[in-house]
């Protein structure tokens, strides 16, 4: 199973998904910051496995760092309580908040600690972090958004989280830093419309939620395990189709969301950013092609005494998502209907 599936762990990932809502539904910042907070100690109990020292290590790592972006948000809506309003202090105040939920969510400046603690995790948990947790502050900063410095945060999230994938062996490390580049434009999709921010993360939540499967299933989380493993056909078919739409490659379903983001950088004359963009995923289609071609050139070596076995329901779910990720540019033209 993806995790011991028993009561407690049942509880605490109900509890997440329930503060997430609490989060996003509240009236106030204290409300929402206590959302937060339940969401933050209800994950570490997920995390935590008393058999592996990486998990424990992760999760104390995650609690601190929670718990400083926690702190700076609850101090942020103290002084937007008490302090004089001016143009200069509510610039300070949005910044101040802005920092705190981009610390939440692991963006640019404050990243050091998502690759190090995803390293720690199980492929359920890196999902989870990936996805889930960055929904509630990313609907906050939508609430009280400082657009010229968060234009900067986008900017070099994409530049770090593409220059950071290089020489990579882990993949975990390489789907933080990947998630981290694809926080870069998340961001600009916020910025833009709540609709085209949802509609990306809804995407790429389907994209990573489907490589974090797939590396669960075949159990593996170096590159080099890619290349060494008499894997199946298919499978390093659909680990080629899913990287390449998580690149953003033109027939595929990822390249939908950006394509968008870009046709209204350009529409509202923002040049530099779009060509910043657009570079930074060229450069991660190599990093992802250059893992794959590899490991498509090792295919014909064969492990005759190690075998992968997967069951018939697995290969059908895997085989129907690289189908509609494949099939991408036909269903995203629907909507121009």
């Amino acid at each position: 199973m993806l995790f011991m599936i028993n009561s407690n762990k049942m509880f605490f990932l109900f509890i997440v998904f329930f503060s997430t809502l609490i989060s996003i539904s509240a009236n106030s910042w204290l409300g929402c910051w206590i959302g937060l907070e339940i969401n933050l100690l209800s994950f570490i109990p997920l995390m935590s496995n008393p058999n592996n020292l990486l998990n424990s290590e992760a999760s104390l790592k995650y609690f601190l760092t929670q718990s400083i972006a926690s702190i700076n948000f609850l101090f942020s809506i103290l002084l937007n309580l008490f302090l004089l309003k001016n143009f200069f202090m509510n610039n300070i105040l949005s910044i101040l908040i802005n920092s705190s939920l981009l610390m939440k969510m692991g963006s640019i400046p404050f990243h050091f600690w998502f690759p190090n603690i995803m390293e720690g995790l199980s492929w359920f948990n890196c999902f989870i972090l990936m996805t889930w947790q960055k929904i509630s502050p990313m609907i906050l900063l939508s609430y009280y958004m400082n657009l010229k410095f968060l234009f900067l945060i986008m900017i070099f999230n994409v530049l770090i989280g593409t220059i950071s994938s290089f020489n990579q062996t882990s993949l975990r490390k390489l789907m933080a830093f990947s998630s981290i580049n694809n926080l870069g434009w998340m961001l600009s999709a916020l910025s833009i419309s709540e609709n085209l921010w949802m509609l990306y993360f809804l995407l790429y939540s389907l994209f990573i939620s489907i490589m974090c499967f797939l590396f669960y299933i075949i159990n593996v989380f170096y590159i080099n395990q890619l290349f060494n493993l008499n894997l199946n056909f298919s499978i390093k078919l659909s680990i080629l189709i899913n990287f390449l739409s998580l690149g953003g490659l033109p027939p595929f379903l990822g390249f939908f969301p950006k394509w968008m983001i870009i046709n209204y950088l350009l529409y509202n004359n923002l040049f530099i950013i779009s060509f910043i963009f657009t570079m930074s995923s060229l450069i991660m289609l190599f990093i992802y092609i250059r893992i794959i071609y590899s490991s498509f050139m090792f295919y014909s070596i064969k492990l005759k005494w190690y075998k992968i076995f997967i069951k018939n329901n697995f290969m059908i779910f895997i085989n129907i998502s690289s189908f509609i990720s494949l099939l991408g540019m036909i269903i995203s033209t629907l909507f121009f209907f």
